[in-house]
């Protein structure tokens, strides 16, 4: 199986569930710019959509999407309790949760990404980011993980692009709850080991 990766990108929430799964994997680095993978593929090749994360089996096929890919780890070892069980309604509130960290947190961070919308577009994205995580805040309350007491993909998810904030001048510690588990899960061993293995230095 391999990981096709940016460091940094939204696809280090499936790299952080790999490693907490206890899957193997390869990892393969892509430069989203060229789409050339560090070892001279055409990127295109393996996802026409350009973009990460993509996880190829064995057999050649290519999974993407980033709650379809963390859904699918997690289920490869259900005994890992990154997600809970099919069918279940925790397992509806886990895509819940995908569902809105993708369409309201990582969309949102992808207009500031883009160097072409003005000014008041960025500060409109930045108030409504805001408000956003002051949803979270209110609903995480005491909860020391997004489901409640147990780590999941999508704990993984918010801290991976809850990490490009402090780039577009928004302080996560104006909500004390929200920086307590970016503070948790950044203490967790397979979050230190996916950060060493992508180069990157420890950030909020």
């Amino acid at each position: 199986m391999k990981l096709y990766f940016s460091s940094g990108a939204c696809s280090m929430a499936s790299h952080i569930a790999l490693r907490e799964a206890g899957v193997a994997f390869d990892l393969v680095k892509v430069d989203l710019r060229t789409k050339k993978t560090a070892n001279g593929e055409d990127f295109g090749q393996i996802n026409a959509k350009g973009y990460v994360p993509a996880l190829q089996f064995d057999s050649g096929e290519v999974l993407t999407e980033g709650p379809a890919v963390l859904q699918y780890i997690a289920d490869l070892k259900p005994q890992s309790k990154l997600a809970p069980p099919a069918g279940t309604m925790e397992r509806y509130r886990l895509q819940e949760w995908l569902g809105f960290i993708n369409s309201e947190i990582h969309k949102s961070f992808s207009i500031l990404f883009d160097p072409t919308p003005s000014e008041e577009v960025k500060t409109a994205t930045r108030n409504r980011l805001s408000t956003r995580y002051a949803w979270i805040e209110q609903t995480l309350g005491s909860k020391p993980f997004l489901l409640g007491e147990s780590f999941s993909v999508a704990d993984a998810y918010l801290f991976t692009v809850s990490r490009w904030a402090k780039s577009y001048a928004i302080d996560i510690s104006q909500w004390p709850a929200v920086q307590g588990l970016m503070d948790r899960i950044a203490a967790r061993q397979s979050v230190k080991d996916t950060l060493a293995a992508e180069g990157i230095g420890k950030k909020p």
